[in-house]
Parts: structure tokens; C-alpha cells; sequence
């Protein structure tokens, strides 16, 4: 007797891989206001804040994030009109923006190096600083991963529904970190 097993066919369901990002920026939004938070507390206990100029590398890289926010709509745009060599254009420099940022993290963490503003020191306020930027840097290569998972979809002959599902959560966490970035630069901006 021959017995077989019939595969039933499932259905591919976002929502609770949807759910499972939307509880990431959740609790990363937590995270960094919390970080938020001690810097107000700390700043108001000691009477100052961190007092430094922030380097210019930091604007460079919010304004490179805003663009790459831009290539990544038009990323979305392209596959809900069916023009996948659109879609993987933007991607590619949505991930070549998303780079770029990251050097100019790097350049920005120099220039406060070279101006004294060492991560270990007496105020902890310049400290905030490189970890609001390190942990935000992070956040930035697993949107990287995301984009790279856009794209590698984007080149093979999946479902139109899963390539939309990966365009989405790549969406979601992507102009989730640029609006991050934006409120983190100017919290440092005006708590100088």
C-alpha cells in the first residue's frame, strides 16, 4: 500500500512578517528615546550640553539619507508599475546612498575625534553621541540587508507579492532610520 502525502499549497501572508518590522521600529524608537532622554536629563543636571560644533560630514549624510529616501519611492513606484529595470536602478542607488551615509559617519566620528570629542571622557553628552550615531550606523546596515533582499527579489522570478512584500519592508525600515536620523541630527543640533 502506497500512502502519499498531499502537499497543500499555502498561501504567502505579509501581515505578520509586516508586524514583526513594525515592532523593530517600535522598540527602536524606545531605544533611541530613552538615549534621548538621558541627554536632556543630563545636560539640565551638569548645565551644559555637549558643546561641540557637529562636523559637516553629519548634514552630508542626513541630505544623502533624504535622497535615498527619494530612490527608494521611486523604487516602490517602478514595481507597482511593473518596470522592474526601474525598480533594481533606484535600489542600486538607494544601497549605493545607504554607503555613502555609512563613509560619512566615518568621516564625521574623525572629525569629532580630531576636534578632542573623544568617546570615552568626562561628559557624557559627546559620548551620547557616538552611540545615538553607532547604533543608528547599525541600523543602517540592516536596512542595507533589507535593500539587498529588494534586489536579489527583484532579479529573480518570484511571486509579484512577494517582490511587493519585500519592497515594502525594505520601505518600512528604510524611511523609518532616514526619519530617525533626522530627528537624532537635530536633537544634537539644538542641544549643543
Amino acid at each position: 500500500m502506497v500512502h502519499t502525502l498531499q502537499q497543500k499549497e499555502f498561501k504567502f501572508d505579509a501581515k505578520p512578517k509586516k508586524f514583526v518590522v513594525w515592532l523593530f521600529v517600535v522598540s527602536s524608537t524606545i531605544m533611541f528615546g530613552g538615549w534621548t532622554s538621558y541627554y536632556i536629563v543630563f545636560a539640565a543636571s551638569k548645565g551644559k550640553g555637549h558643546g561641540l560644533v557637529l562636523p559637516d560630514a553629519f548634514m552630508y549624510s542626513t541630505a544623502v539619507l533624504v535622497i535615498s529616501s527619494v530612490t527608494l519611492f521611486l523604487a516602490s513606484r517602478a514595481l507597482r508599475n511593473g518596470n522592474k529595470k526601474s525598480q533594481q536602478l533606484f535600489l542600486w542607488l538607494t544601497f549605493a546612498l545607504g554607503l555613502v551615509f555609512a563613509y560619512l559617519q566615518f568621516q564625521g566620528w574623525t572629525g569629532l575625534y580630531r576636534s578632542g570629542a573623544v568617546l570615552i571622557n568626562n561628559n557624557a553628552a559627546i559620548s551620547l553621541i557616538y552611540v545615538v550615531s553607532g547604533f543608528h550606523l547599525l541600523h543602517i546596515f540592516a536596512g542595507i540587508c533589507f535593500i539587498l533582499n529588494a534586489l536579489i527579489g527583484s532579479y529573480k522570478e518570484i511571486p509579484l507579492e512577494k517582490a511587493i512584500y519585500r519592497q515594502e519592508i525594505t520601505s518600512i525600515f528604510w524611511h523609518f532610520i532616514d526619519i530617525l536620523w533626522i530627528y537624532l541630527y537635530v536633537f544634537l543640533l539644538l542641544n549643543s
